[in-house]
């Protein structure tokens, strides 16, 4: 209780005094950032600017700071010279009876003296007003950029050729006009607005300037009431009424408020619409309506104060007041007020709408549509086509594709041990390291730049499974022969990578050496790999059947004019000299359990793609299989 009571006797204009007094040790205590960051005889920061920022009731205290730090970040990034930028407050506005100005005064000129700002930046009236009224004493020369001023709160009088200004226009018969449009059957508003002078000011003109709307709305006012009573009324208000959110920076009881935390308070408890003009408390709080655009009013300020900071005459400046902007709603509050699209304005922007069923899951939708599409125009073309095409072309082609991919299954199978080994390494691994970090997970403490490692390996081994996965899924799809562009060393780099771990299990060496430039060609990729699987398997089981020391196969790819070559050499024992010009063909076969038509189906693979295929034996021994494809540009 004592200290309610010591509170409630200290007046207001000596608890102003106080705090700028107390500011004012504070900054003599810590150097300005200027001082700290850069040393103005350096001649490397000479064409530094000082802007001074004079703020009319705080750094956050809404709308002013959204214009403040809009105004600041654009100032920042359209500036082609460094800048000190200098922030600093004139409390006096946020009290009921205001103290004297004279010792902020009195602060910002020490602080300035001998050092004066490039250019002056007032946010809002209450500091237009003072950088006005002590121009001549702070800084008579310098030139000043006064914004965020409403039209009405121009002091003209004391307005020198070294000013300009940035102004606004409240057109508050348009605001509340708009307000009876959303909502036809408002019988009343309720206007949400503190006690300062400058809030009082702004009663006194809007009821003055509402007065065409007598009969049609009727207003009632809250200044004359503490917050508290304010919310209490708000959470109890009759049918057909809004709120009609104005200005709270101190209310009846002398109670400071800061920023938009009343508003958000009002808007827990309130009962009704809450709508207001400025855009800065748009988007979670008020329903919205015309309002004054803060992008529009940032440009202008940072436009006017760099082409002053360029040399510019500030009485050369000039612009026209600054009106409301198209309508905008937040689609949020007309959902929870039911406020439906028809009733808005024309022109009017809906914001924060959340996404229907088609907007979330558009792609998903066309995918599954086309996904229908391509179907059935697929089994249209093919049914069409079935009736078109000759019978035996069909029947050649279909026993050709099915053969290759029988052969392609056949080579695979082969390989099955490798692609089991390969997939068994990374997964035991991925389990191990699983299981690790599990037990370490239920230590009192545990190791977390370790359990990072862990989950690093695991993600490397899970890539390392899918990428056997992937490649064994892209030898063994069942897809027509398709030409598409392509980079021959990747393809039977990939190639060679799902016969990597056959070669290992037999204890063969595999290597390949690809060729030091790009081989660019057109063919199917798939198709391609299943001609090089099955000359290396190949290779492989002549050195696998034959009792030699020297277990090599050698894969090299290499460019030969206008052609991409593709060498596969082995240290078997070669081919019978009566067999080398039969290889090639169908149901030829040395093989016990052979088929004959691996070969055969390679070389028709070759052929479609414009190349050829030979094979021959080395003077070494061992035999070598050479494909050629054309390079394409």
């Amino acid at each position: 209780m004592s200290g309610r009571v010591t509170v409630a006797l200290v007046k207001p204009w000596r608890a102003t005094a106080l705090l700028l007094w107390l500011g004012l040790i504070l900054a003599a205590c810590i150097p300005s950032r200027s001082a700290v960051a850069v040393e103005l005889s350096d001649p490397r920061y000479r064409e530094l600017k000082r802007v001074l920022v004079l703020y009319s009731f705080g750094r956050e205290f809404r709308p002013w700071s959204e214009y403040a730090r809009s105004i600041k970040a654009e100032l920042e990034r359209q500036s082609p010279w460094p800048l000190d930028i200098q922030e600093h407050t004139l409390l006096t506005a946020r009290f009921n009876n205001p103290g004297p100005e004279a010792p902020f005064a009195e602060y910002l000129g020490s602080l300035y003296q001998g050092a004066l700002p490039d250019i002056i930046i007032s946010i809002g009236a209450p500091a237009a007003r003072f950088v006005q009224r002590y121009r001549s004493k702070l800084f008579p020369d310098t030139p000043m950029v006064l914004t965020v001023v409403e039209e009405r709160l121009v002091n003209r009088s004391d307005l020198t050729d070294k000013d300009v200004v940035v102004s606004v226009r409240n057109d508050f018969v348009a605001a509340f006009e708009s307000i009876l449009q959303v909502m036809p059957d408002t019988k009343t508003v309720a206007v949400v607005i503190g006690a300062s002078p400058l809030e009082k000011f702004w009663v006194d003109e809007v009821t003055r300037e509402l007065k065409p709307l007598q009969g049609r709305l009727a207003i009632v006012w809250y200044s004359d009431l503490s917050f508290e009573e304010i919310l209490k009324r708000a959470a109890k208000l009759p049918p057909h009424t809004v709120l009609f959110w104005g200005l709270m920076s101190v209310d009846a009881a002398g109670i400071v408020h800061e920023g938009d935390i009343a508003l958000r308070g009002l808007h827990e408890v309130a009962n009704a619409p809450i709508f207001s003009y400025q855009e800065p408390f748009f988007g979670g709080s008020t329903v919205g309506g015309p309002m004054h655009s803060t992008m529009e009013t940032s440009r202008r300020s940072v436009d006017a104060a760099i082409r002053i900071l360029r040399g510019e005459k500030p009485s050369n400046i000039k612009y026209e007041p600054i009106g409301f902007a198209a309508p905008k709603y937040d689609w949020r509050e007309l959902q929870r007020w039911g406020i439906g699209a028809s009733n808005l304005p024309a022109g009017s922007e809906i914001l924060f709408r959340e996404p229907t069923i088609w907007e979330s899951y558009r792609w998903q939708i066309l995918l599954i549509a086309a996904i229908i599409l391509v179907q059935a125009g697929l089994i249209s073309v093919l049914l069409h086509e079935r009736h078109r095409r000759r019978a035996a072309e069909v029947e050649s082609r279909q026993r050709f594709v099915e053969l290759a991919h029988a052969n392609r299954y056949s080579a695979v199978g082969e390989l099955t041990t490798s692609i089991a080994h390969e997939l068994n390494q990374p997964l035991g691994s991925i389990l191990t390291n699983a299981e690790t970090a599990e037990l370490m997970l239920k230590a009192a403490s545990p190791d977390l730049d370790e359990i990072k490692h862990i989950l690093a390996d695991i993600r490397r081994d899970d890539l390392r499974a899918s990428e056997v996965i992937r490649r064994l899924r892209s030898v063994l799809k069942k897809t027509p022969f398709e030409i598409r562009k392509l980079e021959l060393n990747d393809t039977v780099c990939e190639a060679i990578g799902l016969a990597a771990a056959v070669a290992n299990g037999r204890r063969i060496a595999l290597s390949y050496v690809p060729a030091v430039t790009a081989l660019p060609i057109k063919g199917d990729p798939v198709q391609l790999q299943q001609v090089v699987l099955n000359l290396i398997i190949n290779a492989m089981d002549a050195i696998s059947d034959a009792d030699i020391t020297k277990r090599e196969v050698s894969v090299a790819t290499a460019r030969a004019g206008n052609q991409a070559e593709i060498r596969i050499i082995d240290t078997g024992p070669g081919i019978a000299t009566g067999d080398l010009a039969s290889v090639f063909n169908p149901f030829f076969t040395t093989k016990p359990e052979g088929m004959g038509m691996g070969l055969a189906i390679a070389k028709t693979i070759v052929e479609a793609h414009h190349g050829t295929m030979a094979a021959e034996n080395l003077p070494a021994g061992g035999a070598l299989f050479v494909v050629r494809l054309p390079i394409v540009r």
